[in-house]
């Protein structure tokens, strides 16, 4: 008997919040908020972290574009001498 007291408390607790619903713009306003001070806590790389890891992933592109075409190149000639 007291487990279907509390389901029904918490069904009735719910059910206020549900009715309590806040208006949509402040729920914007508050996730708005919540995004600013979630970005007052990142840490933000200097510069010259960012070019260096810039170069790093410009450079890895490259020789994996260059890989891939090898690669390609490779299989297409292989291809020809089959057909």
């Amino acid at each position: 008997m007291g487990k279907e007291k509390e389901a029904r408390k918490k069904k009735d607790v719910k059910k206020k919040q549900v009715a309590k619903k806040e208006s949509i713009w402040l729920r914007i306003r508050k996730y708005f908020r919540g995004v600013a001070s979630e970005l007052k806590k990142v840490s933000w790389p200097t510069r010259k972290e960012l070019i260096n890891s810039t170069v790093i992933v410009l450079a890895f592109i490259v020789v994996f574009a260059a890989t891939v075409g090898l690669i390609d190149l490779g299989l297409g000639s292989l291809l020809k001498l089959i057909t």
